[in-house]
């Protein structure tokens, strides 16, 4: 179930559906400054209107280095990584803020999010580690340190019920990061921007255009690996921030079987479902990144009737029907924000 964000990129992407080059001249009322570079194993775009014209990239970079040094299971020198190997139970405040909203949506979802499933993650081979043979006995013996009931946060320090449980927080960091950065430009007085972090985006204001910011959202399709070259939709984002998640771009077929990314951290087994992705909208991107998570581990159906129930969240659905077609269903509020299907 728990993405790993290294690989997250190459399936959960949107392309920014924004003109910052090559416009005619009668339409540039604004000086934008574009940020770009790479981080958590994928890339960042920070885009923003700038008074002044001055370039926060070092300070972006700093940011994302201290995120880095927190939250990465690939630092062994990181707060997690030390958490992990038992070496620490300090939480830093970065570690700290993720763990509370990744437990809120565990216990809003009934356990469809957890950021312990790490271990049954590697052992599909869709983590860091190598893939290792997987049966009824694997998933059993890993089953008994999974859970996020298993972790505790008191007094800024990690309690383990089980020395084997680790935690693992790509499926929620890059929205977190994204709440990080937003908040950096805010402080900085600007009031027109667009933040992304491996296709996790939150937007405030207008753009280059003096227009609402738009997103486009690929074809959840096998081999759709190029973000943008085949959308379904394009939608507006206006002060909000959204996030998805999908099945198409990560799996392996053995024996002819396809091991889906997505593991149900109940059961241990990939996720089955006609739900193919799902983009989530809310006004906190890390909150989005792990309901985006969460939903494609309870389906269709029963995500439909959770984003019916909590009015502040809104969602975009792409599944396949009964005959193998594509089809695109969406909260009632996001109607006036979808400007293309295709």
């Amino acid at each position: 179930m728990l993405l790993t964000k290294f690989f997250r990129y190459f399936f959960v992407m949107f392309v920014l559906m924004v003109i910052m080059w090559g416009c005619k001249s009668n339409t540039l009322h604004y000086t934008y400054v574009s940020v770009e570079g790479f981080t958590q194993g994928t890339t960042f775009s920070v885009i923003y209107r700038s008074a002044d014209t001055v370039n926060y990239k070092n300070e972006i970079e700093q940011i994302l280095a201290e995120i880095d040094s927190s939250l990465s299971t690939y630092n062994d020198s990181s707060v997690i990584s030390k958490i992990n190997t038992n070496l620490s139970s300090k939480a830093d405040t970065h570690f700290i803020k993720v763990y509370k909203t990744a437990h809120q949506v565990s216990e809003a979802t009934n356990g469809a999010f957890d950021i312990t499933v790490g271990p049954l993650v590697d052992a599909y081979g869709f983590g860091k580690s190598d893939r290792i043979k997987v049966n009824e006995k694997t998933i059993d013996s890993l089953l008994q340190f999974v859970g996020y009931q298993k972790i505790s946060l008191k007094n800024n320090r990690i309690y383990k019920k089980d020395f084997r449980t680790k935690v693992d927080m790509n499926a929620v960091a890059q929205g977190y990061t994204v709440e990080v950065l937003s908040e950096f430009l805010e402080n900085k007085g600007i009031r027109n921007y667009l933040v992304e972090v491996g296709g996790e985006v939150k937007t405030l204001g207008k753009n280059r255009e003096d227009e609402i910011w738009r997103i486009g959202i690929d074809k959840p399709v096998e081999g759709n690996n190029t973000p943008g070259e085949n959308l379904k939709a394009i939608v507006q984002l206006q002060d909000r921030s959204l996030a998805t998640s999908g099945n198409y771009r990560k799996f392996y077929i053995k024996d002819g079987v396809k091991y889906s990314h997505t593991i149900h951290p109940s059961t241990g087994h990939p996720v089955e479902s006609s739900l193919l992705s799902v983009t989530v909208f809310a006004d906190d991107c890390a909150k989005a990144d792990a309901l985006a998570t969460a939903f494609m581990v309870m389906g269709l159906n029963k995500t439909r009737e959770y984003v019916s129930n909590h009015k502040n969240i809104s969602a975009l659905f792409i599944y396949s029907d009964e005959e193998g077609d594509f089809q695109v269903d969406y909260s009632d509020d996001l109607e006036k924000y979808i400007l293309r299907e295709y």
